[in-house]
């Protein structure tokens, strides 16, 4: 959080999460801009000081073709990450690439679909990410995160405010109520810009 980052938004994602704040980044039927990857990486060389690359979505990984795009960056020496929603498999992608799994509470309505192995296949520099969008859904977060030892085995364990559901302040005092050992990471995209700005 907070530091420069380069965004590619893909588009197409077959969950449908209640509180999705991205609906226009779902339908890969409804194609709002197409780039190779050659345009990509000519996008991404208009800000040289910037070396952290995120993929995010809609759903970068139900698009194969991204993988070889972010192995090439891995090889050009950015650091790459990318924000999946946990239901695809990961094994596929680039052992340098920085996975953010996005583990769907209850209250998403997804959390059925949830490719579990993910979890057993962390790394240390990997992350795992909960949107919050009740009380329940932080209790049910909270037991993930120590079934799987996800603080031990991970790089971040995030907890994420499901926007305008639950307020910061009820978050971070259930935190540290708690004593939970995880980043609390509200949206600062939304803090900073109006919220339903895209672009930023």
């Amino acid at each position: 959080m907070g530091r420069p980052c380069i965004f590619i938004r893909l588009q197409g994602c077959k969950l449908r999460c209640v509180w999705c704040d991205t609906p226009y980044a779902l339908d890969h039927r409804v194609i709002e801009q197409e780039m190779s990857g050659g345009d990509i990486l000519a996008a991404i060389e208009k800000y040289p000081s910037t070396r952290f690359v995120e993929f995010t979505g809609g759903e970068p990984l139900e698009q194969f073709g991204v993988l070889p795009l972010m192995k090439q960056l891995c090889d050009m020496g950015y650091d790459v990450a990318v924000e999946t929603g946990g239901h695809v498999d990961t094994t596929l992608l680039d052992e340098r690439v920085t996975r953010i799994i996005d583990v769907k509470c209850p209250d998403s309505k997804m959390s059925t679909l949830m490719f579990w192995p993910n979890l057993d296949g962390l790394r240390k520099h990997d992350e795992v990410k909960f949107v919050i969008a009740s009380r329940d859904d932080y209790e049910w977060a909270k037991d993930i995160v120590e079934q799987y030892h996800l603080i031990d085995r991970t790089a971040a364990v995030l907890f994420s405010c499901a926007f305008g559901l639950v307020e910061y302040a009820d978050a971070a005092k259930w935190i540290l109520d708690d004593g939970l050992q995880v980043v609390f990471q509200p949206q600062v995209h939304k803090v900073i810009w109006d919220p339903s700005r895209r672009g930023v």
